[in-house]
C-alpha cells in the first residue's frame, strides 16, 4: 500500500509530480533496452549492426505501441471502478487483462515470424544490412507474449496510484539486459542476435517479477490464477478506450515508418545518425508521456468518484508540470547532444546529422506535450476515438503527404525533419479545439456496472 497514490483525495501537484516521475523513469528505461543494444552493436559490432537495429525502431514501436493503447484501456476502466469501490469490477478487469496481453502477443509473434522479410523489404533497408535487420526483428517478436504481459501488468499496477512497482522490476531486468548485450557480443562475438535475445530474456524478467507481485499484493487488484479468463463485458469497454488509443500510437509509429523509409533512402550514415539521435530525443517523449498517462489515471478514478473538479484540476497541473518537465529535458540532451550522440558511434557525420534531428524534434516537442496531456485527460473520460482521429489526420495524413510530395522534390535530411513540428502543431490545435467543444466534466456522468 505504501506505493499507492490517493488520487481522489487531498493536494494534487505533488501527487502528479510522485505518480509521473516513476513512470517516466520506466518508460526511459524501457526505451534503454534498445539504446542498449545500439550502443552495444554500434560500437563492437560497426555501424551497419546499429543501422540494422535502428532500422527496426518504428516497427517495433508499431506493435508494442497498439497493445500499450489497450493496456490504457484496462488502466482507465480498472482506475474507474476503483474510484467507483466497485472491488468485483476491479478483479474482473484485471483478470481479463492479462489473457488480453499474452493472447494478443502470441499473435503478433505468428504472425511477425512469417512476415520479417517482407516488412524489412517494405522499409527499403540497404542489402548490406537487410539479413541482419530482418534477424533482429524475427528474435525480438519471439519474446511479444512477455513484453505485452509486462505493459499490461504495469498499466493494472499504475490505476490504483502505483507507479513504483512496474519501475523497480525494470531496474533489475535493464541491469540484467546490459550485462546480457555485453556478454553476447563482446565474450561470445554475436552481433544483432545477442542484443535481440538480451532484450528478450530481460523482458521475460520484468514481467515474471510483476505477475509475482500481482499474486502477492494486497491491493484491490490482487492477481488469482485460477480466475484468469475473459470477462465480455469488461473486455468490450476495455477495447472501446484501448483500440482507439492503439490506433493512434500505431498512426504514430506508421508515420514514423514511412519516415524512416525516407530516411533509409538517404543512404547508411543518416541511418545510423537517426537512430542514435532517437534514443536520446525518445526521453524528452517519455517526460511527455508520463504526464499524458497520469492525467488519464487521476481523471479515471476521479471521474468515478463523481469529482468533476478534480478531473479539470488534475489537467491544469498536468498541462503546467509537462511544460516544465518536457522543457527542462529537451535544454539538457541539447547542451550535451553531440557527446552523447558520440556514445553512439564516433563518426563525426553521425553526430552532426544526429544533432540536427535533435534540434527539430524538440522544437516539435513545444506543441507535442499539450496533445499528450490532453489525449489523456479526454481518455480519462472514456473518450478515446476522438484523440486517434486527430492523429490519424494531424500526423499521419500530414506526414504521408509530405513524404510523397515535399520530401520527392527536395530529397535532403532538413527535408524530412521539418513535417515534425508541422504534424505536431496541427494535430496539437486539433485536440484543442475537440476538447474546448466536448467539455467532458460537463457532458459526462458516471456509468454504473
Amino acid at each position: 500500500m505504501k506505493n499507492q497514490v490517493d488520487m481522489t483525495n487531498g493536494s494534487l501537484g505533488d501527487k502528479i509530480i510522485r505518480y509521473a516521475i516513476p513512470l517516466a523513469v520506466t518508460g526511459i528505461l524501457q526505451q534503454l533496452f534498445n539504446a542498449a543494444d545500439i550502443a552495444v552493436v554500434g560500437r563492437f559490432a560497426g555501424k551497419e549492426a546499429m543501422a540494422a537495429v535502428g532500422s527496426n525502431s518504428p516497427v517495433v514501436g508499431l506493435l508494442v505501441n497498439l497493445f500499450v493503447g489497450i493496456s490504457l484501456g484496462s488502466n482507465v476502466i480498472i482506475a474507474k471502478s476503483i474510484g467507483q469501490n466497485n472491488q468485483k469490477n476491479v478483479s474482473r478487469s484485471v483478470h481479463t487483462s492479462i489473457i488480453v496481453a499474452l493472447l494478443g502477443g502470441v499473435f503478433i509473434s505468428v504472425l511477425g515470424l512469417f512476415l520479417a522479410e517482407d516488412i524489412i523489404r517494405l522499409l527499403g533497408v540497404p542489402d548490406e544490412v537487410s539479413l541482419m535487420a530482418a534477424k533482429y526483428l524475427k528474435i525480438y517478436l519471439l519474446g511479444m507474449p512477455v513484453i505485452l504481459l509486462y505493459n499490461f501488468e504495469s498499466a493494472i499496477f499504475r490505476s490504483c496510484g502505483d507507479t513504483k512497482t512496474p519501475l523497480m522490476a525494470l531496474l533489475v531486468s535493464g541491469a540484467t539486459n546490459v550485462a546480457l548485450n555485453l556478454f553476447f557480443v563482446i565474450v561470445l562475438g554475436m552481433d544483432v542476435d545477442g542484443v535481440a535475445i538480451a532484450t528478450v530474456i530481460s523482458n521475460l524478467l520484468s514481467s515474471v517479477i510483476l505477475f509475482a507481485a500481482l499474486l502477492k499484493t494486497d491491493m484491490v487488484i490482487r492477481l488469482n490464477i485460477k480466475e484468469i479468463g475473459i470477462d465480455a463485458r469488461l473486455l468490450i469497454d476495455i477495447l472501446k478506450i484501448g483500440v482507439p488509443a492503439g490506433i493512434q500510437g500505431m498512426i504514430f509509429s506508421f508515420a514514423n515508418i514511412v519516415i524512416q523509409s525516407a530516411v533509409n533512402s538517404l543512404g547508411t550514415t543518416v541511418m545510423a545518425a537517426s537512430s542514435a539521435a532517437y534514443n536520446l530525443e525518445i526521453f524528452a517523449y517519455y517526460v511527455m508521456n508520463s504526464f499524458g498517462q497520469t492525467c488519464t489515471t487521476f481523471v479515471g478514478q476521479n471521474f468515478g468518484a463523481g469529482k468533476n473538479i478534480r478531473c479539470l484540476k488534475s489537467l491544469k497541473l498536468c498541462l503546467l508540470q509537462c511544460a516544465a518537465a518536457t522543457a527542462a529535458v529537451c535544454t539538457m540532451i541539447l547542451i550535451f547532444g553531440k557527446p552523447l550522440l558520440g556514445i553512439f558511434n564516433k563518426d563525426t557525420d553521425v553526430i552532426d546529422t544526429g544533432y540536427i534531428r535533435l534540434s527539430y524534434i524538440f522544437f516539435a516537442y513545444a506543441f507535442s506535450f499539450a496533445q499528450e496531456v490532453l489525449s489523456g485527460y479526454l481518455r480519462g473520460y472514456g473518450v478515446s476515438f476522438i484523440p486517434a482521429l486527430c492523429s490519424v489526420v494531424g500526423i499521419c495524413g500530414v506526414r504521408l503527404v509530405w513524404i510523397f510530395t515535399v520530401f520527392k522534390m527536395y530529397p535532403s535530411f532538413v527535408t524530412v525533419m521539418r513535417v515534425y513540428p508541422l504534424s505536431l502543431g496541427i494535430t496539437a490545435l486539433a485536440i484543442l479545439l475537440v476538447t474546448l467543444v466536448v467539455k467532458p466534466s460537463k457532458r459526462f456522468r458516471i456509468e454504473k456496472y
